[in-house]
């Protein structure tokens, strides 16, 4: 179900109108010096027709907006070009990564955005466009720039997030006791989410990259540097979230390694304590055969039996504890 339209229109790198019918868009494009930004939030093909004829667009790049589970990527058609990102944030537990899809069509003087719910953060993308006024004077690629920002932002937040929570779990890992299950899930989510952080981040320099060649006519020489320094956020996200799957696998790696070192020791004590029980289980079971023996039936006999007993017993159990055994 389609839910209502946002729309934007600049004239000369001011914002002349907003939220207005998304029927006046075709009026608005062919005054001269303006810019259009039309949002549609989970279109179908059908609703997507409203813009397809009048920018048209091509149907496989409409066919890709509608659908889902799209990669990042950035597709070149005659007039246009598509978009596909996703923007993420973790979860109320720290460990789970949610991702919400957004698709753009990008012309000379028109952004369309197509966003699959309403989670996106759309209030932050026109707090972006408003806090730099400045830039509006280069139309599309300033509103590029800005939707760029804001979901290359929230990756590196995400990774900022997701790395205090590796921290958290090395400190629960090192803190004189074994894992339990809480940890082990934790650990197994967090390797989860860095795997989904990566498919996200990734192709997102291509996508940058590729947006910084002049054939293409989208960013003007002034823009550059602000794209250049997505691009520059982009690969400190991608270089941030490698070297997390890294760590994330070197504490699955010691752990593992600590419940083999927990489980070595267990049994070393374990058959350090059966060897000083095992000497006087033989003594008593020799003198209980139904021979006779040095002090059978006599006093002085029982008594003796207990005290090799008793000896043997400490005198294994201090030779084992020397030897850290037991």
């Amino acid at each position: 179900m389609d839910l209502k339209p946002r729309t934007r229109v600049w004239r000369k790198g001011r914002l002349e109108a907003e939220d207005f019918p998304a029927d006046l868009i075709s009026d608005y494009l062919e005054e001269p010096d303006t810019v259009v930004w039309l949002d549609l939030c989970a279109p179908d093909t059908e609703g997507l027709g409203l813009i397809t004829e009048e920018l048209g667009l091509s149907p496989l790049a409409v066919e890709d907006a509608v659908s889902h589970h799209e990669r990042p990527k950035l597709d070149r058609y005659d007039g246009h070009l598509f978009l596909n990102a996703y923007s993420v944030h973790l979860s109320a537990d720290g460990t789970k990564l949610d991702k919400q899809e957004i698709s753009a069509f990008i012309t000379k003087r028109a952004l369309v955005t197509v966003r699959g719910d309403e989670s996106f953060d759309l209030d932050g993308l026109l707090q972006r466009w408003d806090g730099s006024p400045d830039l509006a004077q280069y139309g599309v690629a300033y509103l590029l720039h800005g939707l760029l920002d804001l979901i290359v932002d929230g990756h590196f937040e995400a990774v900022q997030a997701l790395d205090d929570q590796i921290d958290g779990l090395e400190e629960d890992l090192f803190a004189g006791h074994m894992p339990d299950t809480g940890t082990q899930q934790r650990s197994y989510q967090l390797r989860k989410s860095l795997a989904l952080m990566r498919r996200v981040v990734l192709p997102m320099r291509e996508v940058v990259n590729s947006l910084l060649r002049r054939d293409l006519e989208i960013v003007p020489a002034p823009m550059t540097p602000y794209y250049q320094d997505v691009y520059d956020h982009v690969l400190r996200a991608t270089d941030w979230t490698d070297s997390l799957r890294d760590v994330v696998t070197s504490l699955q790696e010691t752990r593992i390694a600590m419940q083999g070192n927990y489980l070595n020791l267990v049994m070393k004590k374990l058959t350090g304590w059966a060897a000083v029980i095992a000497v006087p289980t033989a003594i008593t079971g020799f003198y209980g055969e139904n021979v006779p023996y040095p002090g059978f039936g006599k006093q002085w006999g029982f008594a003796s039996s207990i005290v090799i007993l008793v000896v043997t017993g400490i005198a294994l159990y201090i030779v084992f504890r020397k030897r850290d055994w037991i």
